[in-house]
């Protein structure tokens, strides 16, 4: 069959593929409370420099650890309706990005026993994202074939196999994973499941078919 000698139906087709993150991007931090602004940012300063430490020393390089977060705030007490200063809370958030996905558990538990006291989110994700969605586009075109050659059989018409025309829809978002504490990594004392990612593509095609 030529084009332009058939009619034209048009099908879609879907594909998703389960990803098994190779990224986990963790945010843990110090929080301080003191009276005096000058102590409550030392005291943070120092215990933020020996959780960056300890992480680098269990093998984080040191470009992947970045303060996400700094921030001072007064704090008040409010005694008989009235506002009463009590002090002053400092908290400095790191972001850890790692491509050891099973270690999150164990660096979690060496931030936290070198003085972080906060774990702001841990996030899932897989570092060649472009690769698993290309993966889910060839199973939502051989879908969309399939499919078509199931219409053309029911109506009892020719389809030519090659499509005439296809459009790729895309969503436009990046697949992430937040975490689930639900089972334990190996080697690791906090129990983090990463999970899998879903990626999903989805097309239109129009094909060719003689009656």
């Amino acid at each position: 069959m030529r084009h332009g000698e058939g009619r034209i139906m048009k099908v879609t087709g879907s594909g998703t593929v389960d990803v098994i993150p190779d990224r986990a991007v963790l945010e843990v931090g110090v929080v301080t409370e003191k009276e005096s602004l000058e102590q409550a940012q030392k005291e943070n300063a120092a215990v933020t420099e020996r959780v960056k430490r300890q992480l680098m020393e269990a093998g984080v390089p040191e470009e992947a650890i970045q303060t996400s977060q700094y921030t001072i705030f007064p704090e008040y007490d409010y005694v008989d309706g009235s506002q009463v200063f009590r002090g002053y809370q400092v908290t400095h958030l790191l972001q850890i990005t790692i491509d050891q996905v099973e270690q999150t558990g164990y660096l979690i538990d060496t931030a936290v026993a070198n003085g972080a006291n906060r774990v702001s989110s841990i996030t899932f994700t897989i570092r060649n994202p472009e690769q698993a969605y290309q993966q889910a586009l060839t199973k939502a075109l051989a879908g969309a074939v399939t499919h078509a050659g199931t219409m053309a059989e029911a109506m009892a018409v020719q389809l030519d196999p090659t499509p005439v025309r296809m459009t790729e829809i895309r969503s436009g978002t990046e697949p992430v994973q937040p975490f689930q504490k639900t089972q334990m990594l190996q080697g690791s004392a906090t129990p983090i499941q990463p999970g899998t990612i879903e990626t999903s593509a989805a097309v239109e095609v129009w094909f060719q078919y003689l009656p």
